[in-house]
């Protein structure tokens, strides 16, 4: 796939998600122990052998920076292609926009400059392990204008705004319609977000919907041409979760305690790269009791946990009580705390005694640097 460039467009809805992302993108929450919503993504690229991967930036990205530095962990520190941070519209664009087709078409110099014949283009809130080489072999055998990936859930579910769904001419993998934000719909079929397309189309698409007043890459670009464009599915048949709601990041996170779904994400073939943090084992008290727990490293634990995700660096004192819950990193629980169905973010002290419960369908969230 040395023929391919990544675009990681990082414009995403995150109007249901704002308890963790008061302070970072989306992309930028962390996930699964000790990784970042992005690395998925950005590491399925990297395995399916791209080496050139731009990413464009939301508001509020210095944490992204900080965590993708010169992505060298991922083995995009190069003096040729590489990773490249591309910034947010400037301020003139930004008070009329839109939508991400801006976005797009303030980078345009970037795109035409890079010496590939197509684009990659995919959101990060979709977490998945794929190697990309099975969609662009059907992209080329199809002669399709456009290849999109899609997961059939087992229902045809409400749906919170942003999601696609896919309809399909009847006997054939050509997408007839895209249903954008439904709130219900008939179609099991959801898009992944991630379309695979020749760049001078890409190019041709954006400069389209840009001079007709569009905004949404999907909406405007896809959507609208579907009766001109050759536009095809690729399903996935691994395991994928949309992280778009504070419920679903807890349910899927929840999801990595059990060994069947944790090894379909992490596969030993496809590692997920993250950045590197060197940081001591955890160490386990005479007291500490833990199981069915996934811990990171670093942490320092005196009291009981039970089935929960403990990031780095996370502090149990004694008599303390964690279940069904995920604690984000250099979070302290207190002597004797008490946190059931709770998601602490990063930095947060629970002192000695407290008792925080929420509910399996609507965890109690705790923002980043709260003392209580």
């Amino acid at each position: 796939m040395r023929q391919v460039m990544g675009l990681i467009n990082l414009h995403e809805d995150d109007r249901y998600i704002q308890e963790l992302t008061g302070n970072r993108p989306l992309a930028a929450v962390p996930f699964g122990g000790k990784y970042r919503v992005i690395d998925f993504l950005l590491s399925n690229m990297v395995n399916s052998g791209l080496n050139n991967v731009g990413i464009l930036m939301p508001e509020k990205y210095r944490s992204l920076l900080d965590h993708l530095r010169s992505g060298k962990e991922w083995d995009l520190a190069r003096k040729r292609d590489g990773l490249f941070i591309l910034p947010p519209a400037s301020e003139r664009y930004s008070r009329a926009h839109r939508g991400n087709v801006e976005h797009l078409f303030q980078q345009l110099d970037y795109l035409s400059c890079v010496r590939r014949d197509y684009v990659l283009i995919g959101e990060s809130h979709f977490v998945y392990n794929m190697n990309y080489q099975a969609l662009f072999a059907q992209h080329l055998r199809t002669g399709a204008d456009v290849t999109l990936l899609y997961k059939e859930m087992e229902t045809a579910q409400t749906v919170v705004p942003g999601a696609i769904r896919l309809n399909f001419a009847e006997g054939s993998d050509r997408i007839a319609g895209m249903e954008i934000s439904p709130w219900r719909s008939e179609s099991r079929n959801l898009c992944m977000n991630i379309a695979l397309l020749s760049k001078s189309l890409f190019l041709d698409l954006v400069n389209q919907a840009m001079s007709r007043g569009g905004g949404d890459f999907a909406t405007d670009c896809l959507a609208a041409n579907l009766n001109q464009l050759m536009i095809r599915g690729l399903r996935f048949d691994g395991c994928a979760a949309r992280i778009s709601t504070v419920n679903e990041y807890y349910r899927y996170n929840m999801e990595l305690l059990k060994p069947e779904a944790s090894a379909a994400l992490f596969h030993p073939q496809r590692p997920i790269y993250t950045k590197v943090k060197d940081s001591a084992p955890t160490k386990y008290q005479d007291a500490a009791e833990v199981s069915d727990s996934m811990v990171a490293n670093g942490c320092f634990l005196e009291g009981c946990v039970k089935n929960s995700m403990l990031f780095r660096a996370v502090k149990v004192q004694r008599q303390a009580q964690v279940s069904h819950s995920i604690i984000m990193q250099k979070t302290t629980v207190g002597e004797g705390a008490v946190l059931e169905y709770v998601i602490c973010d990063k930095d947060v002290v629970i002192t000695p005694g407290r008792v925080l419960k929420g509910d399996p369908n609507y965890p109690l969230v705790i923002r980043k640097g709260t003392v209580i």
